[in-house]
């Protein structure tokens, strides 16, 4: 049990270094290249991670970069922006927080992990709790922006299981560092041909862009992708439903945001859910029998 704790420590890291680059992003990156932006997150991030773990791709995973590189990092950033241009970030982050729900039944099938009514219902918990902490006000929708987050959703969520699936035998740095440099170098020939030349930027945009690299990216992708590879895909989403708590309450302590009761609940609710769906401990009979079993020494056969 202290062995899946510490794994759900270490998975709290990506939802949360991803819930301060919504603010990084807002206040610091400029919003006219988001392209060449999505490219400057990922390539120097996998570069990073290249350089430390100093091993190239070998058979089957040149393709399962690429397809991996893809759908993590290129088409889900594009469509990120996408939902973000077209819809209020509140409506964007809501819809995103299905995320659970959608990774644990397509698990279902590609992983042959069956969702448990604990996870489930802290899905559930947890969607509610997003709703009542961002919707707290009407604001418009727009269908283009809906179906670019659900999208998003669904490609994160195929893109991670598939990392997950395909972890066996393989380096968790050496394959986080291919798929990011691969959905780098995807996005830089489509930035130059839709967005021109690279913008020049100044020393806080490049220090910004540093700590969105490093921070998170490099170190949240590794910090997601262990936890896909040690714990259930139902628990890892619903961790993710961390990255929305940060931003709101990242929100109050630095842009000087006021939280308001029903933010408060809603973060309450989301806290609630991300419990539902920890990892059981054993039962003690269970556990006591199997430390029988494994004590007794074993009998050559008469």
């Amino acid at each position: 049990m202290e062995g899946n704790l510490r794994w759900v420590a270490v998975t709290a890291i990506a939802p949360v270094a991803w819930g301060t680059n919504y603010y990084v992003t807002h206040e610091f990156l400029p919003a006219d290249r988001p392209l060449y932006g999505a490219a400057a997150r990922a390539l120097p991030a996998g570069l990073v991670l290249l350089a430390l773990s100093r091993r190239r791709p070998h058979g089957s995973w040149w393709g399962r970069s690429a397809v991996l590189g893809m759908l993590n990092v290129s088409i889900f950033f594009v469509l990120v922006f996408a939902a973000s241009q077209l819809l209020p970030t509140s409506v964007a982050s809501t819809v995103m927080a299905v995320s659970p729900l959608t990774m644990m039944f397509i698990a279902w099938p590609l992983l042959s992990e069956r969702p448990t009514p604990a996870h489930i219902a802290g899905a559930v918990v947890g969607l509610g709790g997003v709703c009542l902490t961002l919707l707290t006000g009407v604001q418009g929708t727009s269908v283009p922006g809906v179906l670019a987050s659900l999208a998003a959703v669904l490609v994160s969520s195929l893109g991670h299981l598939l990392a997950k699936r395909w972890s066996t035998g393989a380096d968790l740095l050496a394959s986080t560092a291919w798929q990011l440099t691969a959905g780098g170098l995807f996005l830089l020939p489509v930035a130059a041909a839709v967005e021109g030349p690279p913008p020049k930027l100044s020393m806080p945009v490049l220090l910004a862009f540093a700590y969105v690299a490093l921070v998170a990216t490099a170190l949240a992708f590794t910090a997601w992708f262990t936890g896909l590879r040690h714990l259930p895909a139902s628990t890892v989403g619903l961790i993710g439903l961390l990255n929305p708590v940060t931003g709101v309450l990242l929100g109050t302590a630095v842009a000087g945001e006021l939280l308001t009761l029903q933010q408060t609940c809603g973060l309450v609710l989301v806290l609630t859910g991300v419990v539902l769906g920890r990892p059981k401990r054993p039962r003690r009979g269970r556990r006591a029998l199997h430390q029988v079993v494994d004590e007794c020494p074993a009998r050559a056969p008469s």
